[in-house]
């Protein structure tokens, strides 16, 4: 997929190395409590998951790239879990900090929303953050996204108990916006 600045493509090995800069780049994790990979083979083993789950719908996460880069994955953005049975699917995504405030992720976003919303046909999407993650928390709620919950210490991780806050988005509120009627 494309957008005006973005290539949305497949993950491959050779973003292996990308891959695993971002996962222990300790500003991008800073709200991401999940195990950082040790090794570049590590992050090699997560991509070919990535693939696996892709062609069966499980998860759809697409790298980001810039235009004039295509072979640089600078993040990733997609469908972490798709519950198609339901028609729902929650999103994740990850930059790395040389691109924030560029609206990169905004835009990117846009066009994975699209995606979900027209050709998956979801009905909604949901987002899991860390309750601290502020700027995560304006960029969904500028896609659309409404606060669904705050659930306290439901997430054990590194040895405490954590907070979550998820965030939903509509079929019908997203294509209500998208006519204009914000």
């Amino acid at each position: 997929m494309e957008t005006n600045r973005l290539l949305l493509r497949e993950q491959i090995l050779t973003d292996a190395q990308s891959l695993f800069e971002l996962r222990t780049n300790q500003e991008v994790m800073r709200y991401i409590d999940r195990i950082r990979p040790e090794t570049i083979a590590e992050s090699e083993e997560m991509i070919r998951m990535i693939q696996e789950k892709f062609s069966t719908g499980a998860n759809l996460v697409w790298a980001i790239a810039l235009k004039e880069y295509p072979d640089r994955m600078i993040g990733n953005l997609g469908y972490w879990r798709t519950d198609l049975a339901n028609h729902r699917a929650e999103l994740g995504y990850i930059l790395h900090p040389e691109y924030w405030r560029q609206g990169i992720l905004t835009e990117a976003l846009s066009k994975v929303i699209d995606f979900g919303f027209n050709q998956l046909n979801l009905h909604s999407i949901c987002a899991n953050i860390n309750p601290g993650n502020d700027a995560s928390r304006q960029l969904l709620i500028k896609r659309g996204f409404v606060k669904e919950a705050y659930f306290k210490e439901d997430y054990y991780f590194n040895g405490k108990f954590l907070d979550s806050e998820i965030y939903g988005l509509l079929k019908s509120a997203y294509l209500y916006s998208e006519n204009g009627n914000r």
